[in-house]
């Protein structure tokens, strides 16, 4: 079982009052917060690696979602009505979808080359896996929320 330090333990604190408390669900910049916390604790930044860090992280998530918004209403929202579209319709989001795909890799790959010359390869690794943790975390929290609610 993973040890938590104090960091740790505040961050779950954090995590589980801003869930349970949360209107409607916790806030984008919450979730961020949140988000930033983890990772920093996770990947034991020192001050010279978080001040090269956050500007590139920052910069790679804001990429990511603005491909993430023109996959969301450039192509999901015409699937919605998939038996309406024609096959020259469908082919042209295939190719659109297939180039944001393409896109995505670019960035992730671009975003990797750089982190691994701020922070060592192995905190790069920890920073792939913390992202995936703090997802499945969120995940399990809103879950439990909605079983708890609902």
């Amino acid at each position: 079982m993973i040890k938590y330090g104090k960091m740790g333990a505040i961050v779950l604190c954090l995590f589980a009052t801003f869930v349970v408390f949360g209107q409607g669900g916790p806030g984008r910049e919450k979730i961020k917060t949140l988000k930033v916390a983890f990772i920093t604790e996770r990947l034991s930044l020192t001050s010279d690696e978080a001040q090269a860090f956050w500007p590139i992280y920052n910069e790679h998530e804001k990429n990511i979602q603005r491909i993430r918004r023109s996959e969301r209403f450039g192509i999901q929202a015409k699937l919605m009505d998939m038996e309406l579209l024609t096959q020259s319709e469908a082919s042209g989001l295939l190719s659109q979808l297939m180039e944001l795909e393409e896109t995505k890799q670019d960035l992730h790959f671009s975003f990797l080359e750089k982190m691994s010359t701020v922070i060592s390869p192995k905190k790069t690794l920890l920073l792939i896996k913390a992202e995936e943790d703090f997802k499945r975390r969120l995940l399990r929290e809103m879950q439990q929320r909605r079983k708890g609610g609902g």
